[in-house]
């Protein structure tokens, strides 16, 4: 008899670290590469804007409508920017892509991941980290989209968001890209195979033989 197992469940993926260490483009990455896997759409307060489509960029939403969903307990994790629109993760929409076998990748913060492993204990949390301080300055500084002083800023908190790295199952650092992504690759391959579900669909099959013969 042969072993045909298949994933039965999504998996909740988390990527973070630094400003401009390169975790959106490893993101953008996977999600190129794997067809059950999918960009979790945030909810926002803040205005549609041109080109923009209601659950595909975000859930737009009213303050009452995004406040009464924190009273509900709807988001994994969420956060108002500046004390004006409000941003998070809908703990619906991720839930109901899971069921359905799709895997759900998010790119957000360290603050927000640790609350997203808080309420998520399962989720996979993989830190990207630059090979060297040198080099992150230097990647934000050539992004060329921000004043020396934003560049500033973003390299002061880059160093507080390292201080929360023993708190993420595993870390990738981002050298060189292509070897990244292979890094991130086999994390999820790894998560992948070490699956509550495959063990169980493992030993079903096993016991079936068993009962056969």
């Amino acid at each position: 008899m042969s072993l045909d197992i298949k994933k039965e469940r999504g998996y909740l993926v988390v990527l973070s670290g630094p400003s401009g260490v390169g975790k959106g483009t490893i993101g953008a990455k996977m999600l190129e590469a794997h067809s059950d896997m999918c960009f979790s759409v945030s909810a926002t307060t803040r205005e549609i804007r041109e080109g923009e489509k209601e659950g595909v960029n975000y859930f737009y939403k009213t303050k009452e409508e995004f406040e009464q969903m924190i009273a509900n307990g709807e988001f994994l994790e969420y956060m108002q920017v500046f004390g004006k629109n409000y941003y998070g993760t809908p703990r619906g929409f991720v839930e109901e892509k899971l069921a359905g076998g799709m895997s759900v990748l998010l790119d957000i913060d360290v603050q927000g991941a640790m609350v997203v492993k808080k309420n998520y204990p399962d989720a996979l949390l993989i830190f990207i980290a630059p090979p060297s301080l040198e080099e992150l300055y230097r990647r934000l500084v050539g992004r060329g989209t921000e004043t020396l002083e934003a560049v500033e800023r973003r390299f002061a908190q880059a160093k507080t968001e390292f201080t929360y790295v023993n708190n993420y199952d595993f870390v990738v650092v981002n050298d060189d890209l292509a070897v990244a992504v292979q890094d991130v690759e086999a994390i999820l391959r790894a998560r992948e195979l070490s699956s509550e579900s495959y063990k169980e669909q493992v030993f079903g099959l096993l016991n079936k033989e068993a009962q056969e013969n």
